[in-house]
């Protein structure tokens, strides 16, 4: 059976930890060419080595794509490398402070602006030239909290929701170059963001994300890189315009679901991607927990 993602090329932003390296993985496994970008502290050497050893195709980019002259160049090192572009997967992003609103610093505020925000608006813009030439996609990183909003960060909730009509909005207009533009809206995922020991989550936040989800465990980043590559793919042909929840039906949720769920339901599957990083998406990142 063909890979889904055959003769592919895609980037993904964000792609050295985390859900974003899954992402990588799973792109390359599925047969497509991948940039992987990340920030110049990032481990996205290691994510490309390791997609290499295994037999995928793979190339770093390092680099703030937040700013205008490294979302330029992120795509062109695309084209340059592979010729095309087919999919374009904005993933970067931060969680940097957790506060009641009216303890959040606003320099984290400007932070989280630019790294959710300025990046998918920048990296959307210049790979829709190339992408209308492919009749290429976009998926983008939405969240439940972009539905439901997150306490003691409301401004990460913010951003993902203006991802969400962002996103929207380009599936309405770009749909005449055979443009799709969709979002994965992962709920916890086991990365470091969700881990009080790597992250400015205190303990009672990490316990409410568990408690909140009917199937009360974390998702994992290959679950969300499963998702990534079936909307990704011409399988997903007629989606566009599409919120994907993949939240362990949080959002659907009313109160601690999670707390009626077995012990023994609670486990996640085994995966079969090799994921080094999945722990260190917030490695050499100031965070803040003020609650």
């Amino acid at each position: 059976m063909d890979r889904r993602l055959k003769e592919k090329v895609a980037i993904i932003t964000g792609a050295g930890a985390g859900i974003g390296e899954a992402i990588a993985h799973k792109f390359a496994k599925e047969g497509a060419s991948v940039v992987v970008n990340g920030l110049p502290d990032d481990p996205i050497e290691d994510v490309v080595n390791s997609i290499r050893h295994y037999g995928g195709k793979a190339i770093a980019y390092a680099g703030d794509v937040s700013q205008e002259f490294h979302a330029q160049n992120c795509v062109q090192t695309a084209i340059n490398a592979y010729g095309k572009l087919d999919i374009l997967i904005n993933n970067a992003g931060v969680f940097l402070a957790t506060a009641e609103l009216q303890d959040y610093p606003a320099e984290v505020f400007d932070d989280t602006i630019r790294m959710n925000l300025r990046s998918a608006f920048l990296m959307t813009k210049y790979a829709l030239p190339h992408l209308h030439k492919t009749r290429g996609n976009i998926v983008s990183a939405g969240s439940e909290a972009g539905y439901n909003g997150l306490a003691y960060n409301t401004v990460y909730g913010g951003t993902k929701g203006w991802m969400h009509s962002f996103m929207l909005g380009v599936a309405v207009e770009q749909a005449k170059y055979g443009i799709r533009a969709n979002c994965v809206c992962p709920g916890a995922i086991d990365t470091a963001w969700t881990h009080k020991e790597d992250s400015p989550m205190n303990a009672k936040m990490e316990k409410n994300l568990i408690d909140a989800t009917p199937l009360a465990r974390r998702g994992t980043p290959e679950e969300i890189a499963n998702v990534y590559a079936f909307i990704a793919s011409d399988e997903a042909s007629y989606v566009t315009g599409a919120l994907w929840l993949a939240d362990g039906g949080v959002t659907t949720a009313k109160g601690s679901a999670g707390s009626d769920t077995p012990f023994w339901m609670r486990f996640a599957p085994k995966g079969e991607l090799r994921l080094d990083h999945s722990k260190e998406g917030l490695e050499n990142k100031q965070t803040q927990t003020l609650i």
